[in-house]
């Protein structure tokens, strides 16, 4: 990247180039920052020019402007947590669990995303009995708020930090730290294909409450449903004590956003979003592994991928895997199934075009326009001819050769 004056948010205004990661606003030592959402729902920083003694801290903590240091995966894992209880309150398979308790022996830290309603920040905990909170994909980009700063003050306690997010957030905390106080510091960043627009989740909790009177008390965009985790069964609940659930290829949300119709503007060229990778560990769900490690599938209970990206890295996951269940991978193999890990999202040339449908169409009316149906073909390939029969055959057949 050619780093001049020129680039990032701060200076040249253009929405592509922030990621929207909050440093500058921690940065600041007048306060002279705070987000503020755009019309399509996304937070960008506004300077209070009558604070501003422009002393350029904004600038040096950009991760647009002056990226962090990035390293190539050193080793590629696939497998589960080997208590059922965690795997299945998990996303995928439990590493991020797994980690946490092989990493923060004592006196420790750890930061991660919490969703209250539909609202998401970053919060922290002291003690990972607690970790539950983090637990569950959010889909959608956490308030950092002042964790950065709150990190950086527990690092020089000399605490042990464990700080999980997205990407461009911990590429956000690695500039906000510089070179210091990252001795302590354990990364976890989760593969990510892209924020959505509030926007539609907003408009789908007022179609909740004009529907059944009331609205969204939990979203749950990846319950497992007993074992389902590869169905991505999105669950809502309401504060009214109704429960409704939807599988993947039925869920207006999962159509439109893996169109990339509603993502971010700088998702669209995330330079975080490919090889090599920030954090010193990536995690993700282990997709593909009904073709290429069928015996890591567990049931469709879940599983995870795991890439240790630094020496740090591979201590913390050689201290996790007492708890897991798996085993290394070929990394070639597993960068195959997780298009994000090696580029950015396509900008789906429609996007505009659907932004502004979300601004002013009814939900139903912009479901009903924007959300593709799945055809035969499609849920026949699913519900009968699906990855948990596949693996089936595979198990007899891997029987038999035995």
């Amino acid at each position: 990247m050619d780093l001049n004056d020129s680039i990032g948010y701060l200076n040249s205004k253009a929405k592509s180039e922030c990621y929207g990661c909050e440093a500058c606003v921690q940065a600041c030592p007048r306060s002279a920052i705070n987000m503020k959402e755009d019309s399509e729902g996304f937070r960008y920083p506004y300077v209070d020019t009558d604070k501003c003694i422009s002393c350029g801290k904004c600038n040096t903590v950009c991760p647009y402007e002056h990226p962090p240091i990035s390293t190539e995966p050193k080793i590629a894992f696939g497998g589960y947590h080997k208590n059922p209880a965690i795997q299945q309150a998990s996303t995928s398979g439990g590493a991020f669990s797994a980690i946490v308790d092989g990493w923060c022996d004592q006196d420790y830290v750890i930061f991660g995303a919490v969703a209250k309603g539909l609202s998401v920040s970053h919060q922290y905990i002291t003690d990972k009995s607690k970790i539950n909170i983090f637990r569950k994909s959010k889909y959608s980009q956490s308030n950092i708020g002042n964790s950065y700063a709150k990190a950086k003050d527990f690092l020089k306690e000399g605490k042990k930090v464990l700080f999980s997010g997205t990407p461009c957030q911990i590429a956000g905390l690695k500039s906000f730290l510089g070179n210091s106080c990252q001795e302590l510091l354990l990364t976890v960043e989760v593969i990510c294909e892209g924020v959505p627009s509030p926007h539609f989740i907003r408009k789908y909790d007022s179609y909740m409450q004009k529907k059944y009177g009331s609205k969204i008390k939990e979203l749950d965009y990846r319950n497992k449903d007993k074992r389902k985790w590869d169905f991505q069964v999105m669950s809502t609940q309401l504060h009214n004590g109704r429960y409704l659930k939807i599988d993947r290829w039925f869920n207006p949300f999962w159509s439109i956003w893996l169109a990339h119709l509603m993502s971010r503007p700088c998702c669209y060229e995330c330079s975080y979003a490919t090889l090599p990778r920030v954090a010193d560990i990536t995690l993700g769900d282990l997709w593909g592994v009904h073709l290429y490690c069928p015996e890591l599938y567990g049931k469709n209970g879940g599983a995870s991928l795991v890439l240790c990206n630094t020496v740090k890295g591979k201590s913390a996951m050689a201290a996790a895997r007492q708890y897991l269940f798996g085993h290394k991978l070929d990394l070639a193999t597993a960068y195959k199934y997780q298009s994000p890990l090696r580029k950015s999202i396509d900008k789906n040339p429609q996007r505009e075009n659907f932004m502004k449908d979300l601004l002013v169409l009814p939900y139903k009316d912009l479901c009903k326009k924007w959300a593709k149906k799945p055809t035969l073909k499609l849920l026949i390939s699913k519900y009968i001819w699906g990855n948990r029969q596949k693996v089936f055959v595979w198990n007899i057949v891997h029987s038999k050769m035995k």
